[in-house]
């Protein structure tokens, strides 16, 4: 007796990522909000839900707008009927599907969330787009926010601080960011790793100023990913791979990675040269991450759980070579990944997030050799989690002497380095101190 795989219907597919939608403009994170879609009986109908909530996500100030305009009554932002519409809208606008498959199915889907008495509504809707489409484009406020679909803190924010590039910024962000992999030079150099993916007829690049980083054409499965699973790769952005090159690594040398979880900086740290990495972290559960990843890859860390401003809680004493601060922030140089950071995130948030980086390097900076050196790192594109962190921080310690960051990639800033989101790169602050 044969058994055959369950079959999901499309239109609870949809239901599920309005759902989930919805979740987010509540305040839960996407990576939450999607759980649900594990559960799905395909693969591939999972994938859709991951692509029709990223994409509502990205688009979100536009496709609101035009439901407004669609609508005699208008629902609260968090319905989940109007997030059904927002993605039935952005199925027809952005996926190009059939109208008749798009409309059909997502109207069914009302059925999944238990509203079928909003059948005719949402028809309506989604049927009026269709005839009304080109017009609505034409009308669509030309204001940043609403076309680039960001909060309008955010495009004063990005205006301020990138005046020439502030455009491209806010459309990198709505922009899905490649699959990129780090090479375990360990195992092989990246070249060979390169012409092992062309003989199987996987298209990839090389990136600027990461010399393990190779970037996938289409992203797949890590199952998918020629070596993962034996540790000659690792997924790892481009711009993340950048702070190994400013650690300037020897071999012997004693290592803090603090806020290590997930452990990406770690492996490559010890891929890299023949160091004692302290791999530290405030979030236990994060730090089995970095076990398992250090696992896959046959390496070895001391793996600490800590909070990185209160050494006295978990340091020997023994003062380190090199410290890596990859500070927690904004995350506002990851949209791309991460589209719900565009709407949880607050501009209250920024002072009290500089506040904790200043507090982390100042409680770090005691534990650096003299001669040492300490990379700070962000995955950010303000200035305030930048270059005015490092300037408040040089203000308070005589002894830190900042390293020029000679390189290509980016842009030099008056105490370090960014780099915006876009092709290979997420957007990313860098700035070397050493100790006098």
């Amino acid at each position: 007796m044969t058994t055959s795989t369950p079959k999901q219907h499309p239109a609870n597919v949809r239901a599920v990522a309005a759902t989930s939608v919805s979740h987010v403009l509540r305040g839960s994170n996407l990576d939450d909000a999607l759980r649900p879609a594990e559960k799905l009986a395909l693969p591939a109908d999972a994938a859709m839900v991951r692509l029709m909530a990223y994409g509502v996500l990205r688009e979100l100030t536009a496709l609101q707008w035009i439901a407004s305009r669609l609508m005699d009554k208008p629902l609260t932002a968090t319905d989940n009927v109007l997030t059904l519409i927002l993605v039935g809208l952005y199925q027809l606008r952005t996926l190009k599907t059939p109208p008749h498959a798009a409309i059909n199915e997502t109207v069914d889907a009302l059925q999944a969330l238990r509203k079928p008495q909003m059948r005719g509504v949402v028809n309506a809707v989604l049927r009026r787009y269709t005839r009304e489409a080109a017009k609505l484009e034409a009308e669509l406020p030309r204001a940043p926010a609403t076309r680039t679909s960001h909060p309008q803190w955010l495009v004063d924010r990005i205006k301020t601080d990138w005046p020439q590039q502030w455009e491209a910024v806010l459309q990198a962000n709505n922009q899905q960011g490649p699959m990129s992999l780090r090479v375990n030079r360990r195992r092989m150099p990246r070249d060979e790793y390169l012409k092992r993916l062309g003989e199987m007829n996987i298209a990839a690049t090389t990136a600027e100023g990461a010399p393990d980083a190779v970037v996938l054409a289409e992203a797949r499965s890590v199952e998918r990913v020629p070596g993962f699973n034996s540790g000659q790769v690792s997924v790892q952005d481009a711009s993340a791979q950048l702070a190994v090159e400013l650690m300037d690594l020897k071999d012997g040398q004693r290592v803090l990675d603090a806020c290590a979880a997930p452990g990406g900086k770690t492996a490559h740290m010890l891929e890299r040269a023949e160091v004692d990495v302290v791999a530290l972290d405030s979030d236990g559960t994060r730090l089995l991450r970095v076990d398992e990843n250090l696992q896959r890859l046959k390496l070895k860390a001391q793996i600490v759980a800590g909070d990185a401003g209160e050494p006295a809680r978990w340091w020997d004493k023994y003062k380190f070579d090199r410290i890596l601060l990859d500070a927690p922030c904004s995350g506002t140089g990851v949209i791309r990944r991460h589209p719900d950071i565009k709407w949880l995130r607050r501009d209250t948030d920024i002072p009290a997030l500089q506040q904790q980086q200043l507090r982390l390097l100042k409680a770090l900076w005691p534990l650096l050799k003299s001669g040492g050196r300490l990379v700070y790192a962000t995955c950010s594109v303000l200035r305030d989690e930048g270059d005015e962190v490092i300037k408040r921080f040089k203000l308070l310690h005589a002894d830190a002497q900042l390293q020029k960051i000679d390189t290509s990639w980016g842009e030099a800033t008056e105490f370090g380095r960014r780099i915006a989101p876009g092709g290979a790169h997420d957007g990313f602050y860098y700035a070397v101190l050493s100790k006098r």
